[in-house]
């Protein structure tokens, strides 16, 4: 059995070890962020945008009539209220579902180094369809 190991399989490690490092921190400052929020949040050090006791009335509405009765916003319209107790778990949820850009922006430079352009371009192009989904550009009039 032969000891050495081929360098594409080193590449591919190396690879594989950036995103796995970047995905991991993403990931915690996610969860830390959640866990923050609502210990904030349960601990009333963050008031809450919609009162605990006005929630009953308004669980039950349809979205839109919810939404209205609360001034609560759609869309990116949260981060204007992030500093509510109610809301700020939303920071935790951002950070969680954009904790995949850093690895992709992350594998670029490598990528680039190596002039493998092909594979560059997939990871700016994932990047760029990822960006563009989280804008709320394509959301059809919602």
């Amino acid at each position: 059995m032969n000891n050495t190991t081929p360098s594409h399989a080193l590449q591919q490690e190396e690879e594989a070890l950036r995103y796995a490092f970047l995905l991991e921190w993403g990931s915690h400052i996610g969860l830390f962020a959640l866990v923050i929020s609502f210990v904030a949040y349960l601990f009333g050090m963050l008031s809450p945008h919609v009162p605990l006791e006005q929630l009953p009335g308004v669980w039950s509405l349809p979205v839109a009539t919810y939404l209205e009765k609360t001034t609560t916003p759609t869309g990116w319209g949260w981060l204007a209220l992030a500093g509510k107790g109610d809301l700020s778990n939303l920071i935790g949820i951002a950070l969680l579902v954009g904790c995949s850009l850093p690895p992709l922006l992350g594998l670029i430079p490598l990528y680039l180094k190596r002039r493998d352009y092909l594979y560059a371009g997939l990871c700016a192009l994932i990047v760029l369809v990822l960006l563009l989904a989280a804008s709320g550009l394509l959301t059809g009039g919602h």
